[in-house]
C-alpha cells in the first residue's frame, strides 16, 4: 500500500466536502471506484473510508452506500485549523464576538501552563465563535507575551487569535486533552446553553521555536460541534498553526 496514495484518497474527499462540492447525505464513491481512480487496492481505499468515517466525516452503513455525514460542524480534533476558516469552507456566515481581551499576572498554576516566572504578565482573551449566528466554540486563551507582544491590540472581530499566531509564533508542537464537562455560568451565558448541556472541552497548549506560545480552553456544545482526528503536519504548514 502506497502511503501517498492512501493519503491522496482522505484528502480529495475532505476537499469535497469542506468546499461545499459533497453535501451532508452526498453519496460518496465506492472502495472498487476510489480503487480504480487511485490505482490502489481495494483495501487502501477500504482503509481511507474507514477512517473518515471515524472521524465523523462519512456514514458508513452495511449494504448501503456510504455518505457525508451531517455538518453539524464537524472538526479535526489534531488537524489545527482557523475556525473561522473552518465555518466558511462549508459556505456558512461565520462571527466573533470578543468578550475580554487583558493583560493577567501569572499565578502558579497559568505559569506552569505557560513554563514562564509567577506573576508574570501575559494576556487573556475570551472569545465566542459564531456559525450561522449559532455560538459553536467559546475560546479562552492565555498567550506568553514574550513571543506575541502584539496579541493585545489585534481586533479579534476582523482577525482571529489563529492567524495573528500563525504569523507570529509559527506551530512547532501541540499537545490537546479533551473531556466531556457540564458547563460553568460563563459557557452557559455565551453559548446560550443550560446548565445540564454536555460540552466538549479541549485543553490546547501550542510551542514555537522559543517555547509555550498559547495555552487554551476550548469549549463546545456537544449538541453542536464533533470532533474527529486527522493528523498532518508537512514542513512550513500555515494550516497547523495554533
Amino acid at each position: 500500500m502506497s502511503a501517498s496514495k492512501y493519503q491522496q484518497i482522505k484528502q480529495h474527499i475532505l476537499d469535497k466536502v469542506e468546499s461545499g462540492q459533497w453535501p451532508e447525505n452526498h453519496p460518496v464513491p465506492s472502495e472498487n471506484q476510489l480503487a480504480l481512480s487511485f490505482s490502489v487496492s481495494r483495501m487502501t481505499a477500504r482503509r481511507a473510508l474507514h477512517e473518515l468515517s471515524e472521524q465523523g466525516v462519512l456514514i458508513r452503513t452495511q449494504g448501503a452506500a456510504t455518505v457525508v455525514a451531517s455538518l453539524t460542524s464537524q472538526s479535526s480534533l489534531l488537524e489545527i485549523r482557523n475556525i473561522a476558516d473552518e465555518i466558511r469552507a462549508r459556505h456558512h456566515h461565520y462571527h466573533a464576538k470578543v468578550l475580554a481581551l487583558n493583560t493577567l499576572k501569572t499565578d502558579d498554576a497559568l505559569a506552569s501552563q505557560l513554563q514562564v516566572e509567577v506573576n508574570s504578565d501575559i494576556a487573556y482573551s475570551c472569545i465566542c465563535h459564531y456559525e450561522n449566528q449559532v455560538a459553536v466554540q467559546l475560546e479562552q486563551r492565555y498567550v506568553n507575551l514574550r513571543l506575541a507582544k502584539d496579541y493585545l491590540q489585534q481586533d479579534y472581530t476582523l482577525i482571529t487569535p489563529h492567524e495573528y499566531l500563525c504569523n507570529t509564533a509559527p506551530l512547532t508542537e501541540a499537545k490537546h486533552q479533551i473531556e466531556a464537562i457540564l458547563p460553568d455560568e460563563l459557557m452557559q451565558w455565551s453559548l446560550s446553553i443550560e446548565a445540564n448541556q454536555p460540552c466538549l472541552h479541549m485543553h490546547r497548549h501550542t510551542w514555537s521555536k522559543d517555547g509555550v506560545v498559547s495555552y487554551a480552553l476550548l469549549t463546545y456544545p456537544g449538541n453542536r460541534y464533533s470532533l474527529g482526528g486527522r493528523l498532518t503536519f508537512p514542513p512550513n504548514n500555515k494550516e497547523k498553526t495554533l
